[in-house]
């Protein structure tokens, strides 16, 4: 009895935020850990098809670091890092394109989809949904060639709210192209952002393999519940560089009309239904 009770008690605490979100736009950047452990995806999947049948418009747009890092070392090609984003060579190109749209996209539709046709997939190509120019790493302020790694700037996302207008759930791969015929190499955190800001969402939610945003760290692990779009522009120098194009992309998004960005930790199941639908949330939230 006691079981029902709390059972129903959480129900009814999260009757208010179903009110409020019903009919939202929620674009949720999908990548790390999360996307490695195979409980974590199956409690991924369970949650995106929760918010489809309570009402939310749910996007996904994934990452695949883990994944992409497997299958260079596989066919031993190098790949390294600079301020946060993968150098990307022609050669590690062909293999971040391949393994996001072909391997990564393919396995989260198929898991939403044990629940009901439901997930379609898009590479940032299809439709012109992402236009994207070459893009330059920032090392102690000077500019650094990282091949072939795009900044989003212009999307088209009619196929999505096509997409999210017929109860489909669009899975997108942060893969563009260029005005030249370029393909570019797109970060997720970024390519989430600007959709969320082209689609009018209610909120961009950014799961990672952290808590949140930590007020000092290491000195301090606090996780900072909500934070102001000054405060965190103020903090940005300060954060390890992994974190960066995260809370980058939160700001894109709150600057741009998006009402709230979400860091939240992917380690956690059903992080995605303890933020949106219970009073306490969890990770940083950050507002304009």
């Amino acid at each position: 009895m006691r079981d029902a009770q709390e059972k129903a008690a959480a129900l009814i605490e999260a009757l208010p935020w179903l009110e409020r979100f019903h009919g939202a736009t929620v674009v949720i950047k999908y990548g790390g850990n999360a996307m490695t452990d195979e409980a974590l995806k199956e409690s991924f999947a369970e949650d995106v098809v929760f918010l489809r049948h309570a009402g939310l418009r749910p996007v996904v747009v994934h990452g695949g670091g883990p994944q992409i890092n497997a299958h260079l070392d596989k066919l031993g090609i190098e790949s390294t890092f600079t301020a946060g984003l993968r150098v990307t060579t022609p050669e590690a190109m062909q293999v971040v394109r391949m393994v996001l749209v072909g391997q990564v996209g393919r396995d989260i539709i198929g898991l939403i989809n044990r629940h009901g046709p439901f997930a379609v997939g898009l590479s940032g190509e299809d439709a012109h949904l992402f236009t994207a120019e070459r893009k330059s790493a920032i090392v102690d302020g000077s500019p650094v060639d990282i091949g072939q790694v795009g900044e989003i700037v212009k999307v088209e996302p009619g196929t999505v709210e096509a997409l999210l207008s017929d109860g489909r759930v669009p899975v997108v791969s942060g893969i563009a192209r260029g005005a030249d015929g370029e393909i570019y190499n797109v970060n997720a955190d970024t390519a989430a952002a600007a959709l969320a800001v082209a689609l009018k969402a209610d909120k961009l939610i950014v799961l990672t393999d952290v808590e949140g945003l930590y007020a000092n760290w290491p000195d301090d692990t606090d996780v900072i519940d909500e934070i102001g779009a000054a405060e965190l522009e103020r903090l940005m120098p300060t954060l390890s560089s992994g974190m960066v194009p995260k809370m980058e992309a939160c700001l894109t998004a709150v600057r741009n009309g998006v009402p709230q960005a979400h860091v939240l930790d992917g380690r956690v199941p059903h992080s995605l239904l303890q933020e949106i639908f219970t009073n306490e949330g969890i990770g940083t939230m950050v507002v304009p």
